[in-house]
This record gives C-alpha cells, structure tokens and sequence, in this order.
C-alpha cells in the first residue's frame, strides 16, 4: 500500500503545475493482479498468493478512476498500465518474464496518447484490461 496506494500523496503535490501542461498525462504502473478477471494474474487465478499485492494494485486502479473524475474538466489523461512479467531482476527472464523494453513500451504508449486518448482506462500493451 505504501508504494501502490500512497503514490496519491505525489500525484496531488504536483497536480497544480500538471493542471497548467496542455498535454499532461498521469500513467499509474499497475499489474493485472489487481484485477479480477485477467486469467494470468487476476487474484480470482492465483488462490490468494500474494493477496495483498493484489489488494494495493485493485486500489491504485481505483485511485485511477477517481482521479479521472476529479480531472474530468482538464485536459489531464489519467490511465493505468499492466507491463506484465517483466525481467527486472537476474534470472528473470528464465522464469518467462519479458525484457525491461518490451514492458516498457505500454507505459510510453499511455504517456504519449494524443489529447482525445482514453481515460481511466486500464491497458496492457495498448489493449484494454477489465479490472
């Protein structure tokens, strides 16, 4: 909750400079684990292994709605992103994580929707997620 939740704490102090950008966009880095229907990460799939994981992710989804709201009459897009499994440790790679770029690329692509994007939405590389 610390790192996945609070980061609310962040977006608020800088929201005023953010409100004046023409072309802002908030990516939150979630993970399909705060999903209940993704069949490879959802909580429903995993028999409750790494519940609260999965309960900071479902709520930094949540944070993403609201803050979609609370945005609604400004031109900030607010989304967030599932990278997957991706290799950010040694030996990764050979448990079928993707590399760092290839996860990467989901996150460039939601920071630089053009200014009619989606919002609120919850993507995995540019595809829609339920959550």
């Amino acid at each position: 909750m610390q790192v996945n939740l609070f980061s609310w704490r962040m977006i608020q102090a800088f929201l005023p400079p953010l409100r004046r950008s023409a072309h802002t966009r908030i990516v939150n880095v979630s993970r399909g684990a705060g999903s209940y229907t993704d069949t490879v990460f959802a909580r429903a799939f995993r028999g409750g292994a790494a519940a609260t994981y999965g309960i900071s992710k479902a709520a930094l989804n949540a944070l993403t709605s609201t803050l979609v709201a609370e945005l609604a009459a400004t031109p900030v897009i607010v989304n967030a992103v599932c990278p997957g499994l991706t290799a950010t440790y040694p030996g990764a790679e050979a448990m079928g994580a993707r590399p760092v770029a290839q996860s990467a690329a989901g996150v460039v692509w939601a920071a630089t929707l053009p200014d009619d994007g989606p919002r609120g939405g919850f993507f995995r590389d540019g595809k829609p997620l339920d959550w």
